[in-house]
């Protein structure tokens, strides 16, 4: 019998400390969650609302190594009409073969002399061959002899710039006693199209497609290298396109149109842009006209009216007359010079485009082949 009792006294105690067990783990869980809510993200309390921040730091140690992959291959440009010197700006050397080495530069910093000198960033100089240039596009091509211890620099891509991304320039504003200036900056926009005058004209002649920047630029800058944040050269610095009266907007030549049209001067292309043989005033300037000839008259405010037409010309084949307005290249509107130029120039020799203008009130279109 007492076997008996003891037996269920050890069944009493087991089931005892069960429960005890139990309700300590009901409690224990209970406390656990009420102050631990994030556990299940559940919270019926704002007083126990937990925010995770993610820390980020940014270490900026400047661009300096970026800045000396450029540096020495930058030059100042002097341009000079006999023995004196009436214009200067920057350069950068781009290639070198056959012991020369090549110079990017603007056409509008070298268009005024007839010989020019480049100077180093250990102040030697040396004197400068003008190998070819182009007044639309305003790159120039300076050749020199090899120096051993100045590098090409390093081409990148424009096209693969965003906006905000830094960049930087380096050149010579003002004048010389401002040599390799390093302005930093980002790029503010891409594909802007920009009107241009060329040397001695008052309107507009032709549209730039250039890299907006909010590094600062001043007029010696013109025909410096603008680089990323790698060092390599995305654009061509062209001050000339930057209004005097503006601030933190300075444009850029994307590099990859200039190195094209630098190689075709260096290869021997002297393949002239297209030409149509027509003279042209902007169809909303073309009622000033109409005193020297009758049929010299639009309505339209957007266009170019052809003037005059060359004999045995293309536009004269096409069947274009004195008194067309143009209105569009390839469906490209042309609202003036400028635009028609840039909208023909974009092709080359031999392509076909359409041309759309308007005849007495009435829209027409012809394909020719550009010669």
């Amino acid at each position: 019998m007492n076997n008996n009792i003891e037996k269920e006294n050890k069944i009493k105690i087991v089931l005892i400390t069960s429960i005890i067990t139990l309700i300590v783990g009901i409690f224990g869980s209970y406390i656990f969650f009420k102050y631990n809510p994030k556990i299940f993200g559940n919270n019926d309390s704002k007083n126990n609302t937990t925010k995770v921040v993610k820390d980020v730091t940014v270490t900026d140690t400047g661009i300096s190594e970026a800045v000396d992959k450029v540096y020495n291959s930058v030059v100042v440009v002097g341009t000079y009409k006999g023995e004196e010197m009436n214009a200067s700006g920057s350069g950068f050397v781009y290639k070198k073969s056959n012991n020369k080495m090549y110079i990017l530069t603007n056409n509008h910093v070298i268009e005024s002399g007839d010989n020019y000198k480049v100077t180093y960033t250990d102040d030697q100089v040396a004197t400068a061959k003008l190998v070819g240039k182009d007044e639309y596009l305003d790159v120039a091509v300076l050749e020199v002899d090899n120096k051993d211890n100045i590098d090409a620099v390093e081409i990148g891509e424009s096209s693969e710039l965003k906006p905000g991304d830094t960049v930087f320039a380096v050149g010579t504003p003002l004048d010389a006693t401002y040599s390799w200036t390093v302005t930093r900056g980002i790029i503010s926009g891409k594909e802007r199209l920009v009107e241009v005058s060329l040397s001695n004209s008052n309107s507009s002649d032709y549209i730039m497609n250039v890299i907006q920047t909010d590094a600062a630029v001043n007029s010696g800058n013109s025909g410096g290298p603008l680089s990323n944040s790698n060092g390599a050269v995305i654009g061509i610095i062209s001050a000339k396109i930057s209004s005097s009266g503006v601030e933190g907007m300075g444009f850029a030549i994307p590099i990859e149109l200039a190195i094209e049209k630098a190689e075709k001067i260096t290869s021997g292309d002297n393949t002239e842009y297209p030409y149509l043989g027509v003279s042209m005033v902007n169809a909303k300037d073309a009622n000033y006209y109409k005193k020297y000839s009758n049929n010299l008259t639009t309505n339209l405010t957007s266009g170019v009216m052809i003037v005059d037409i060359e004999n045995d010309s293309l536009a004269e084949k096409a069947g274009l007359k004195s008194g067309d307005v143009i209105t569009k290249i390839n469906d490209e509107e042309v609202s003036n010079i400028a635009y028609f130029r840039y909208e023909l120039y974009k092709n080359k020799i031999g392509d076909k485009i359409t041309i759309t203008y308007n005849r007495d009130g009435k829209e027409k279109t012809i394909e020719v082949e550009l010669k």
